[in-house]
């Protein structure tokens, strides 16, 4: 079943489709044809209302009730929206999916005012998108870089000279007070007394996993819906992946760990001994001309090496963690040509004795070298 009234697409694209880069049927991931000739049946723009676990039933939103064997919640989530005054006024806006795009685009007008708030992935690729789509775009953010969860200092100074160069505006260390005007949203108050013009605001500063149904039917809900390594819930033949999944305490938020979820509980339920360990957190940002990749422990814990090379003129920054023999982290700016190859290093935990001496060059030297 699917909430939204369309067919599943490719999330990672939304910024491209704002941008006018790709046409939003590009999107798609598989037609309705796909679907039906694999035996599956599509409820499109059908929510569930409820779950019943002991009789074994869901209720749709449109009060029909499916009965089932197995369950499997995937319910992704929803943005965080702040609570201040004037969060409710008409221009404010979250980016999302793909009808958050389709707001966006009707509402953006050439040099217009707009304020993005929210430095991470979500809050960036926004930004860029309204940037190329003609909007003078200011993107506001709270933390005193970029993308603090997925880089280091230096990688997010690089970054953000990289979205200005995009000619958006970068305000760091700033907090919003509250969103104003009348009928419709004309301005954004920062904590500070300034205020910003804005015809329209976009609201990027996290999701919340969306666990309402499953917590109603009385299963087991942290901040998502808890699963053990089987993607089992608190309930025997219940199971929950991707964004509303919680897994060791952790909520990815990501589209890789949702699809290694994903293919794991498939070979579960086909019948084989499929375990999901948990995934090695891989960032990589989706704007054109500006090139960000980071994973796993991209700052370095106690203990550990950091291999670091960088080219100020270039604009490029490489950075490897290195503990064990192994690379735990990768941080690559201006340059991620070899950004799989480190990530598989990550997650296969593979000894880098051979090549650790030209590693920080990238694949096809250290592996020259070790030839």
């Amino acid at each position: 079943m699917l909430s939204p009234p369309h067919l599943a697409y490719n999330r990672v694209l939304l910024s491209s489709v704002l941008a006018g880069e790709v046409r939003p049927s590009d999107i798609s991931l598989k037609p309705a044809a796909w679907w039906s000739d694999r035996g599956i049946t599509l409820c499109c723009g059908v929510g569930v209302a409820a779950a019943d676990i002991a009789a074994r039933t869901v209720t749709l939103s449109d009060g029909k009730v499916l009965p089932f064997a197995k369950l499997v919640f995937s319910t992704g989530s929803r943005p965080i929206c702040l609570r201040i005054a004037g969060a409710d006024l008409p221009g404010v806006l979250t980016f999302r999916d793909v009808s958050d795009v389709a707001s966006m685009s009707r509402a953006v007008c050439r040099s217009a005012p707009v304020v993005v708030i929210g430095g991470g992935l979500l809050g960036i690729e926004a930004a860029y998108g309204l940037a190329k789509a003609g909007a003078s775009v200011t993107l506001v953010h709270l933390m005193d870089r970029l993308m603090e969860r997925q880089l280091d200092a230096r990688a997010a100074l690089l970054l953000m000279r990289a979205v200005e160069a995009k000619g958006i505006r970068v305000l760091l260390d700033v907090a919003t007070a509250r969103f104003v005007g009348n009928s419709h949203v004309e301005g954004v108050v920062l904590k500070d007394g300034r205020v910003l013009a804005a015809d329209m605001v976009v609201v990027a500063v996290g999701i919340k996993p969306n666990a309402e149904v499953a917590a109603h039917a009385g299963i087991a809900v942290n901040r998502g819906i808890v699963v053990d390594d089987h993607l089992v819930t608190s309930t025997s033949d219940v199971f929950a992946i991707g964004e509303c999944a919680e897994h060791r305490g952790v909520c990815y938020g990501l589209v890789e760990p949702a699809n290694e979820q994903a293919r794991a509980l498939a070979e579960r339920l086909a019948g084989h001994d499929a375990r999901y360990l948990g995934s090695v957190n891989a960032t990589n940002l989706k704007v054109s001309g500006v090139h960000v990749f980071s994973a796993g422990d991209f700052l370095g814990a106690p203990g550990t090496e950091s291999v670091v090379l960088s080219d100020q003129g270039l604009g490029t920054y490489r950075k490897l963690v290195i503990a064990g023999g192994r690379v735990v982290g990768a941080v690559l700016c201006g340059d991620t040509a070899d950004s799989f190859w480190y990530l598989d290093l990550i997650r296969s935990g593979a000894t880098i004795d051979s090549v650790r001496e030209d590693l920080i060059f990238g694949r096809a030297l250290a592996e020259r070298q070790a030839a």
